[in-house]
């Protein structure tokens, strides 16, 4: 199986298979959305409590759960006017659809992430 990249816009779908790759999901479905600096802090204030705009957000549906039928991994939103860099965005967002912390973890997200840039 490979992923649904149908709804990534065609210039970051090269860095969400490579995240999904290094990540280990080699199949499901999801959505990148790049979005202007009131979406997303209406986005931060309802889902995070922060009442300001940020960079980038995850919203994981699946959980790598083992659910019959083709995986639903989530939606990845980001902000190109809060970012220097929406590829390293969009990698940052899919490795977090795919269970990765860089709050809880001891490095290996953050290290992943550069990994991945590094070879894109």
């Amino acid at each position: 199986m490979t992923a649904d990249l149908a709804d990534v816009p065609e210039e970051l779908r090269d860095a969400v298979a490579a995240s999904l790759e290094a990540a280990g999901v080699s199949d499901g479905h999801l959505a990148v959305e790049l979005v202007d600096e009131d979406r997303i802090a209406e986005l931060n204030r309802t889902h995070r409590g922060l009442d300001r705009p940020t960079d980038v957000l995850s919203f994981p549906i699946d959980g790598g759960g083992d659910a019959a039928g083709p995986r639903e991994l989530g939606d990845v939103v980001v902000c190109p006017a809060q970012t220097a860099d929406v590829q390293e965005a969009v990698v940052h967002g899919v490795l977090h659809l795919c269970g990765y912390d860089h709050e809880s973890d001891d490095g290996e997200m953050l290290a992943l992430q550069a990994r991945i840039l590094a070879a894109l």
